[in-house]
């Protein structure tokens, strides 16, 4: 859940424009907040290198497809491929006693 809400604070920077759009400034500070609240919770089960590397790894891997399904951001197999090893490492991280 925390490495979705990236995707959402993300977004909600996109928008907030610094402090322009105070609206979309408290969403991006409540997924923020509750994001890294929630990678805390997670590495009171596993290890914090491995809560971590989820985290940045669905925020990284979500942020950009969301961005091309929203906003239209470019889509390339070169982009699909490196997000896919992305969440190949993670994977490869848990699986390896994570």
């Amino acid at each position: 859940m925390s490495g979705f809400l990236e995707i959402g604070f993300t977004t909600c920077m996109r928008f907030a424009k610094g402090w322009q759009d105070i609206g979309w400034f408290i969403g991006l500070l409540f997924c923020l907040v509750t994001s890294i609240g929630l990678v805390q919770l997670a590495t009171r089960t596993i290890p914090l290198g491995t809560a971590y590397a989820i985290w940045t790894a669905l925020g990284t891997a979500g942020t950009v497809v969301f961005g091309m399904v929203a906003f239209h951001e470019p889509v390339s197999v070169m982009r699909l491929v490196f997000i896919a090893g992305i969440m190949v490492c993670v994977i490869g991280l848990k699986v390896c006693g994570g």
